[in-house]
């Protein structure tokens, strides 16, 4: 049992209305914080007021960019309790990218604990209105005052909240995205499994162009052979081609989701073919004008499963379900937020009550 020290906040801020809130804007009145230092371990886990935070100029985090991230929500269930949804598989995915950045793994039991302790203490900012939610980010930063390419001794893994709103707040609408041929996500071998900061900053110029064309989201390539469909946007993506669901394996350069993960299970326990493999943009292009292409969505903790209507490839477009959300598509979001909003049962026990 974890128990940490409160520092409350001497002023309480007003909570926002629902129906203006905008993704990562507000943020709730207090943060979790815990230290690591070489020899010590992890250690201080404490809850205190929302407030900057005081780094050196020379702390590592600024100059070689060790550092992760997660992102999770904690939901208002219909009884009025808060809720969230597979928190463990984020602590663990934290960990998984803490190895390969070689920041020192977190206490699982300890990290969770200070999450659910913090969601604890702001359960009055978890909004109520269909769709929103309190959106949670775990990250650890390095924090040694020092130049030079190598592990920091010393971190801070921070936890903050922020209400979000309805990410449909109009309904699902099916996007538009295209194939990104020149800048790639990431390569196996590097860091494109992980949630850190590079990854995010790589992809930038991409959506960017990608916006002024007027897409919504960049259908990745691999960074290698710049063939094999890996990502749409930050999101896991899945097709279903002649009743068969396929999504990109993971290879080492596609970032594990939990909501990727949680799809592919309800998929199987529904008994729809599925396939963890390559898929090439010429394969998938190839099925949408054969016809064969009868949906594709994107998945991820923002909008839980975002509908394609269509994809662009160089000069060839396909319309995805005549850009329509598809039935799988609609079944997948109805049951996910289901689940997370407390609304339809969790048999899976995915869900951790706060």
């Amino acid at each position: 049992m974890h128990e940490f020290p409160i520092q409350r906040a001497g002023q309480c801020k007003p909570k926002p209305d629902p129906s203006t809130l905008v993704f990562g804007r507000t943020f709730t009145d207090h943060m979790f914080l815990m230290d690591y230092h070489q020899g010590q371990g992890w250690h201080d886990g404490r809850i205190v007021p929302y407030a900057p935070l005081t780094l050196e100029p020379s702390a590592m985090v600024f100059h070689y960019a060790q550092e992760v991230f997660e992102g999770l929500k904690a939901y208002r269930r219909p009884d009025g309790g808060v809720q969230l949804f597979r928190p463990m598989d984020n602590v663990r995915r934290m960990n998984d990218s803490c190895e390969r950045m070689c920041i020192p793994k977190l206490p699982e039991d300890a990290a969770l604990a200070g999450i659910q302790a913090l969601v604890k203490l702001e359960a009055d900012w978890v909004p109520s209105a269909p769709g929103t939610s309190l959106y949670i980010r775990p990250f650890i930063i390095a924090t040694d005052p020092a130049l030079g390419v190598h592990a920091s001794h010393s971190y801070l893994f921070c936890v903050i909240c922020s209400p979000v709103g309805a990410y449909y707040a109009e309904g699902i609408n099916p996007v538009r995205i295209y194939v990104e041929n020149e800048d790639v996500r990431a390569v196996r071998g590097g860091t494109g499994y992980t949630k850190c900061g590079g990854n995010y900053a790589a992809s930038i110029r991409a959506g960017q162009r990608a916006e002024q064309q007027g897409y919504a989201q960049v259908l990745w390539l691999d960074g290698v052979e710049r063939k094999y469909i890996e990502e749409v946007g930050s999101m896991n993506v899945m097709f279903k081609v002649d009743g068969a669901v396929v999504t990109p394996k993971l290879t080492g350069s596609v970032l594990p989701g939990i909501t990727r993960r949680s799809c592919l299970e309800l998929l199987r326990s529904w008994g729809l073919p599925v396939e963890e493999r390559l898929i090439s943009a010429q394969e998938l292009f190839d099925a949408a004008q054969a016809g064969r292409l009868e949906e594709a969505w994107g998945t991820g903790t923002a909008a839980v499963v975002s509908p394609v209507g269509e994809m662009a490839w160089n000069q060839t477009r396909a319309v995805v379900n005549n850009g329509q959300i598809g039935a799988v598509t609609q079944k997948l979001y109805d049951t996910l937020t289901g689940i997370q909003w407390g609304t339809l049962p969790d048999p899976y026990g995915w869900v951790v009550p706060v």
